[in-house]
């Protein structure tokens, strides 16, 4: 087994859109990312052993790839194809999908009062719907920095109105939680996927949950909780996430979810500071591998 000093990881960099790209991955000069249609032409090498970093194109790293197995394995993460976490016709029209976001909270930092009442929420809802959300991600617990825990009967109550509104107009949803039992009465209200800022590590048996009912999940890295995770410290902010995420899959695979299920979320905001909030949407293409 090797050790965390001599892992590798790689980030692919120097993007283009798939007209180029086609005629450069003919040349052997581009690569696709993820099976997909953005191609990029150069890689990095990063070890958490160096300070320094490596860069190599793409016809440079195929070359290595032959003859290094590691490289070889870490390449193919990158470009094969991935599943699709659901059958939506907006997923096959377009490369990105849009979240609108509805805090039923008192507390949360954007709109933390504005939609608790249902039918505020509703119109809000609706409103994002109507301007091009694909999904409506809907919480009942605030987790911002120095956030009180909410007991899930009170989630509950706050959220499943508006879920089971929503679902009725057809509309998807997501339900942002870290409780299993809000979990699986939004699910059975009609919830499409579940978004976890605890990675699920907050209730033991939201993993049963998820895998039971075949839905997606989103793993947040969020380090502790709401009350302490600005005191988190990093050895490598991009590799410690990194290593985190790669858990938390590796644990969701364990248990019987299926791949094409699992999405992650570096958590931006949740327990970094600005500089290193930038650090990791400098280098979000890692998080491909």
């Amino acid at each position: 087994m090797k050790s965390s000093s001599s892992k590798i990881y790689l980030r692919p960099f120097s993007f283009v859109g798939k007209r180029e790209g086609r005629k450069l991955y003919l040349k052997k000069e581009a690569l696709n990312l993820a099976g997909g249609l953005r191609y990029f032409k150069n890689i990095e090498i990063i070890r958490r052993s160096r300070s320094s970093t490596d860069f190599f194109s793409v016809k440079e790293f195929l070359k290595l790839a032959k003859i290094n197995k590691p490289y070889k394995q870490a390449l193919n993460k990158i470009t094969e194809k991935r599943g699709l976490f659901t059958n939506k016709k907006f997923f096959y029209k377009k490369d990105y999908v849009i979240f609108g976001i509805l805090n039923i909270t008192p507390d949360s930092f954007s709109d933390g009062g504005d939609f608790v009442s249902e039918d505020n929420a509703f119109m809000k809802a609706k409103a994002m719907f109507i301007d091009g959300a694909d999904y409506i991600d809907i919480g009942g617990e605030s987790t911002r920095p120095g956030s009180s825990l909410v007991k899930d009967s009170e989630e509950i109550l706050r959220v499943l109105p508006i879920i089971q509104k929503l679902n009725n107009e057809k509309i998807d949803i997501s339900l942002d939680t870290r409780n299993s039992s809000t979990m699986k009465l939004g699910i059975l209200s009609g919830v499409s996927i579940i978004n976890d800022v605890s990675a699920l590590n907050n209730d033991k048996e939201s993993i049963n949950v998820i895998k039971n009912y075949d839905i997606p999940i989103i793993l947040m890295h969020m380090p502790g909780t709401p009350k302490n995770m600005m005191e988190k410290k990093y050895n490598n902010i991009l590799l410690d996430l990194y290593d985190f995420l790669d858990e938390r899959i590796n644990f969701c695979l364990n248990n019987g979810v299926k791949r094409k299920n699992i999405i992650i979320d570096p958590g931006i905001g949740f327990g970094k500071d600005s500089k290193q909030n930038l650090t990791i949407l400098k280098n979000i293409s890692i998080f491909h591998s």
